[in-house]
């Protein structure tokens, strides 16, 4: 078999990786872990509430993947659709409620590049924009977050969450309303 690319070179990464998985490939396995733990992990936490969880979440949904019998085209939108479902059922599972969780916060996820008071000031900035996503409806936080923190396009969004277009379309305009409404309440005081 041919090696795997490393880079994703205008999609042809990702169709490597697709047709290894339905050859059952374990390069694909790996390929798999290096291209997509650490944006799942991040996703996951934001359902789990904890690394600890949202690592032996991703462990799974790498295990459902990899056996997966079908294996879609569209491989990045119908992972994050895997790994959604699964999370939602792991709070289920507990008692918890979709709505019951927090967004991890951005400076847990990942270090600050620069020296101790910047980084500061940039953990308090993340700590308000935290607050300020977590004041918004749950259907907003969850469109806001998969294109702004994941980087998936208002399609591959809506195929993650089984919407029209239309409707991820009109949830992010409303979200960022609301996150700008909110900064500047927060300006004027």
């Amino acid at each position: 078999m041919a090696e795997l690319p490393r880079q994703d070179d205008g999609g042809q990464c990702t169709t490597v990786l697709v047709t290894s998985l339905r050859a059952k490939s374990p390069e694909a396995a790996r390929l798999l872990d290096e291209r997509y733990r650490v944006a799942l992990v991040r996703f996951c936490w934001g359902y789990v509430g904890s690394v600890e969880e949202a690592e032996d979440a991703v462990q799974e949904i790498f295990l459902n993947v990899v056996g997966a019998e079908v294996v879609p085209d569209s491989f990045r939108p119908w992972l994050y659709k895997v790994a959604r479902n699964h999370c939602l059922n792991r709070v289920r599972d507990r008692g918890g409620r979709k709505g019951d969780r927090t967004l991890a916060d951005a400076s847990q996820v990942y270090t600050a590049l620069t020296g101790h008071l910047t980084r500061l000031a940039r953990d308090e900035e993340r700590l308000r924009l935290v607050e300020l996503v977590q004041a918004l409806a749950e259907e907003h936080r969850e469109v806001l977050r998969l294109r702004y923190v994941e980087d998936l396009s208002r399609s591959e969004i809506a195929e993650v969450l089984e919407l029209p277009e239309s409707v991820v379309k009109s949830r992010l305009f409303e979200g960022m309303r609301k996150l700008r409404e909110h900064a500047s309440g927060l300006l004027d005081t």
